[in-house]
């Protein structure tokens, strides 16, 4: 029997097992992963980790009792606990009138995750030696590249694969795999004063092909520390910012969990009641897309069972939907977005997948030429943001722009503008969208923004 054979007959026993003992309904959700993980730094090897895990997530109703439960013992006697601990928090819980499976007639039939070749065969062979040979190149790249780099907070490789299976008394059955493999590098330089410049890449993707070479790794970070010696502090001003594809994740994310159907059914967002209306400049096109090939956040369904679709959120600025569970769906009086999300012990609720800012056409170069005096920004930090009032302020750093190019790095300072404005505000969005993460976007520029500086 293969692994994955193995993981739905567990699964299979568990709805099975739960529905005999009387839950109207019953999902299960198991899950088989391994990973290896190096840091190095100086040379030396300071931890290498290899974990492999087995878990179950359990979901049970009773009428309209919720309960979820889960256990790491696969075996008999611990799969008997799980059911018996599903179903006796199940009798505890409260009736909620929302609670229940998704329309069987609205599930998956067959799902395949072929088209989007979310697994690399390779990952699973790779041995402890390679993922520490190749943070060690990243690292040693890195101080080589500039004799002002004599330090290094590490480099580190990372690599995972993960099955699981979720199989529900809705007659679903599904398979989900997935492999992902990053490395980065962390260079440090010191700077007039004895203050550390750190600088920092890394690549990752679901397939090794996907990575950057180790050496280009650690040359990009290295470069990165170098750019930032010599850094400044500016005059607080209100000026154009301009934020790159790192740093305009962070907001992004931000954004994402303001328009999750359970911030909106809680009231803690400031976009309820929003939909149909303007949130965004024209330029800003927002989709949710689990569709794309070898992207981190695909899948072929969702948490519940429904067929993966893409979902624009925001379009031209307009905010066009929320993203729904079955749950949040019925709080709301809609229908789910098919974006549920299912943690490994079987809890369900929205989430993205992945989350996109869709690019324009004009180039990066094009929004920093156009800039006379101005702030790009390549890093932020701290978490001043307020989702149900949209009140936004966070420390950043980054580079001071004069009359279309970098003139000099720029530290300590703050960001702040109501959110709602802050998105009204993009006027340029380039084209060079960074696809590594889940959330990904390309660079995009703020017309105004309040910038605290030292005075």
């Amino acid at each position: 029997m293969s692994l994955v054979e193995s993981l739905g007959s567990v699964a299979d026993r568990l709805v099975e097992r739960a529905r005999r003992r009387g839950a109207d309904v019953a999902e299960a959700t198991v899950r088989a992963g391994r990973r290896l993980h190096a840091r190095v730094r100086l040379g030396q090897t300071e931890l290498l980790e290899q974990a492999e895990s087995r878990s179950a997530g359990l979901r049970v109703m009773l009428g309209q009792r919720v309960a979820v439960a889960f256990s790491n013992d696969l075996g008999d006697a611990g799969l008997e606990r799980l059911v018996d601990d599903a179903l006796e928090l199940a009798r505890l819980a409260e009736p909620d009138e929302h609670a229940g499976p998704p329309d069987p007639a609205l599930l998956a039939r067959e799902p395949d995750d072929a088209p989007l070749d979310p697994f690399d065969p390779g990952v699973e062979a790779l041995e402890a030696d390679l993922v520490v040979e190749q943070a060690r190149a990243a690292e040693a790249a890195a101080l080589s590249y500039d004799a002002r780099i004599t330090n290094s907070e590490g480099a580190r490789c990372s690599a995972s694969l993960g099955y699981g299976v979720l199989v529900t008394s809705g007659r679903f059955g599904g398979v989900l795999r997935g492999t992902h493999v990053s490395l980065s590098a962390l260079p440090v330089v010191l700077d007039e004063g004895g203050k550390r410049r750190r600088g920092r890449h890394w690549t990752a993707g679901r397939h090794r092909s996907m990575l950057e070479a180790p050496e280009a790794v650690g040359r990009k970070a290295a470069a990165d520390a170098v750019r930032r010696l010599g850094a400044r502090k500016i005059a607080t001003c209100e000026c154009p910012v301009i934020f790159d594809p790192e740093a305009g994740r962070d907001l992004l994310e931000l954004f994402a969990s303001c328009v999750l159907g359970s911030a909106i059914w809680r009231r803690g967002s400031y976009l309820v009641d929003r939909l149909g209306t303007e949130v965004a400049s024209p330029c800003v096109t927002l989709v949710d897309d689990p569709l794309r090939p070898r992207a981190p956040g695909s899948r072929p369904f969702d948490g519940e069972g429904l067929p993966s679709r893409r979902n624009v959120v925001v379009e031209r600025g307009v905010l066009r939907s929320y993203l729904l569970d079955v749950y949040a769906a019925r709080r709301l009086g809609m229908q789910s977005t098919a974006s549920a999300a299912r943690s490994p012990s079987a809890g369900v609720g929205p989430a993205t997948s992945n989350f996109i800012l869709e690019p324009g056409e004009r180039t990066r170069d094009e929004l920093v030429r156009e800039v006379r005096a101005g702030l790009l920004v390549s890093e932020t930090m701290g978490f001043g943001f307020n989702p149900v009032t949209g009140d936004f302020s966070r420390g950043a750093s980054g580079y001071w722009i004069e009359n279309g190019a970098i003139a000099y790095p720029v530290s300590e300072v703050t960001l702040s503008l109501r959110f709602d404005e802050l998105w009204r505000r993009v006027d340029a969005v380039a084209d060079d969208l960074d696809t590594r993460a889940a959330t990904a976007c390309p660079t995009f520029r703020v017309s105004r923004m309040m910038v605290a500086g030292t005075g």
